[in-house]
């Protein structure tokens, strides 16, 4: 074997402007550099420790299967399930399970984003809350942190935006809002009603959207006035400290969330206070409950849990997290009329320690704006939840409370059209004489026959058993199977947590009960019912 080594080949040309000494060195670096760089087949090797699945995250031979898919189940058992799985399926996991599109995903395709470097924000799952955002910022700890440089993500998600033909995005999509204006609201609650539910219209003239039945409607809301001069008073500033190109006031009001208190927010606090106060700070900011009051702490009970600090605006800010935008169940056809648009929305209000808290934008819309004023918006569009393309297919709809906004648009689409196919209604809510939304228009779809028939629930009738959505389905099983025998096409909105998995355990009942199934097979059957799309949910 020859000791003697082969000359570096020529990679700098004979004309370039080097001495012979100078171009032997550079021939020699560049062939060493060039021997470290993998061949065009070849992956590049991975840093150390980091996960394997960073070679390709989605190209990492799952199986395509997503159990833990179901708003019902609880995160820590969705993460039980998702063990073992590649790590965009367990950021999947982490997930509300609604795909609501709040994030501008899906729950599947935001996960992905995340695991490519697509998009670094972790707390865009607004019904997960702050609970789907410590999970994901500890999968990204578990990966490796940000194993991408922020340039190259930035990059990437230019490179995306670049796909798209220009102008589709405008005003549908949460990154690219348009301005609309606000029409009007009227209560549709009667007399001694517990709730707050109105109806809410928008004139769409001039903003470039359309839309479809089936579709949401996002709403950037800003804050009560009331709460934002509370936290400013609780944090001992001046309302008009400037922060960036805003006054204090502003950032608070239209830009920044009071909503649950982030941990940054806990972690700035045990740098402003000392002793027992900064260990249960950040405790706080941890994930721990050192008090037993940590989900009931939004930005402002934060600052009077720990009295007497005086943050810096700025920084303050900084520990805040963005306002997002709401979505709603669009409760209107554009066939009736495309320039007006209208939704169903219950104005949150809940009291903790002698305080009322409110529902951002359910306060916006019901309150805090004025007809004629503008403000941004978007169109979401939906992800598997439209009407049969056959208008003669029949379709049934599970909506009490506010979960009837879609299908009063589908009613109005289907009598525009001239629809022949039948449709059947189960709505439900606290009392009949004060809570039974949109009765007359119900009634009079009835009597031109486009609503064949209508299922009511009362929950608080006086005299009466508590009656849910879900106990109607399984008095009118029988009718209820005959209709889905006949194709019919299956409708549920609304509360995911409970009423979603009710009306489906209801089905399930009935399959079982009437179509000569034992509990398998009708889950089987719901489930077929699902990948055919003739069970479709909007459940947030």
């Amino acid at each position: 074997m020859s000791l003697v080594q082969d000359p570096p080949p020529n990679l700098i040309p004979e004309d370039a402007p080097f001495t012979e000494e100078q171009r032997a060195w550079l021939n020699g670096f560049f062939a060493g550099f060039l021997s470290t760089v993998p061949a065009a087949n070849e992956p590049p090797p991975l840093p150390a420790g980091a996960d394997p699945a960073f070679r390709n995250p989605l190209d990492d031979g799952d199986d395509g299967e997503t159990p833990w898919h179901d708003p019902a189940i609880v995160l820590a058992d969705r993460m039980t399930m998702a063990e073992g799985r590649p790590m965009r399926r367990r950021m999947m996991a982490a997930m509300a399970q609604q795909d609501c599109g709040q994030c501008g995903y899906t729950c599947e395709t935001y996960a992905n984003e995340i695991v490519q470097h697509a998009e670094e924000r972790l707390n865009l799952c607004v019904p997960g809350g702050k609970e789907t955002a410590r999970m994901l910022k500890k999968l990204i700890e578990e990966m490796g942190g940000g194993a991408t440089d922020p340039d190259e993500a930035k990059a990437r998600i230019e490179a995306k935006a670049a796909e798209r033909p220009e102008g589709t995005a405008k005003g549908y999509s949460r990154e690219a809002p348009v301005e609309a204006r606000f029409l009007s609201r009227r209560l549709l609650n009667k007399g001694a009603s517990e709730k707050s539910t109105w109806h809410v219209e928008f004139d769409l003239a001039g903003s470039g959207l359309d839309y479809a039945v089936g579709d949401s409607f996002g709403v950037y809301p800003v804050n009560d006035p009331a709460l934002v001069e509370a936290v400013i008073a609780a944090i001992n500033a001046p309302a008009d400290f400037p922060v960036g190109d805003k006054t204090l006031h502003e950032m608070l009001t239209s830009e920044m969330s009071l909503g649950i208190a982030p941990d940054m927010l806990f972690e700035f606090i045990s740098y402003l206070v000392g002793g027992e106060r900064k260990a249960k700070a950040r405790a706080l900011a941890q994930g721990e409950d050192p008090d037993g009051d940590a989900a009931t702490l939004d930005v402002l009970a934060a600052v009077e849990k720990f009295p007497g600090i005086r943050p810096d605006p700025e920084a303050f800010v900084e520990c805040l997290e963005a306002l997002q935008p709401r979505l709603y169940s669009i409760s209107s056809s554009p066939k009736v009329d495309p320039n007006r648009l209208s939704l169903t929305v219950d104005h949150v209000r809940y009291d903790i320690r002698e305080r009322t808290r409110l529902g951002v934008a359910s306060t916006f819309l019901s309150r805090g704006i004025e007809p004629g004023t503008p403000l941004k918006v978007y169109v979401q569009r939906a992800h598997n939840f439209a009407l049969p393309a056959d208008p003669t297919t029949p379709i049934v709809m599970v909506g009490p409370g506010t979960g009837v906004a879609p299908f009063r648009a589908f009613l109005q689409e289907r009598m525009v059209m001239q629809a022949p196919g039948d449709a059947w209604l189960f709505f439900g809510h606290q009392r009949s004489d004060c809570d039974f939304f949109y009765e007359n228009e119900f009634a009079g779809l009835q009597e031109a026959q486009i609503l064949t028939k209508l299922s009511l629930a009362w929950s608080r009738d006086a005299g009466m058993p508590k009656t849910y959505v879900q106990h109607r389905m399984r008095e009118e099983a029988a009718e209820l199977w005959a209709w889905l025998q006949r194709g019919a096409h299956f409708y549920v909105c609304g509360d995911a947590q409970k009423m979603a998995g009710d009306v489906e355990k209801a089905l399930v009942a009935i399959a079982t009960g009437h179509g000569a199934m034992d509990e398998a097979k009708a889950k089987a059957f719901i489930a077929d019912l699902k990948k055919s799309g003739r069970y479709q949910a909007d459940v947030y």
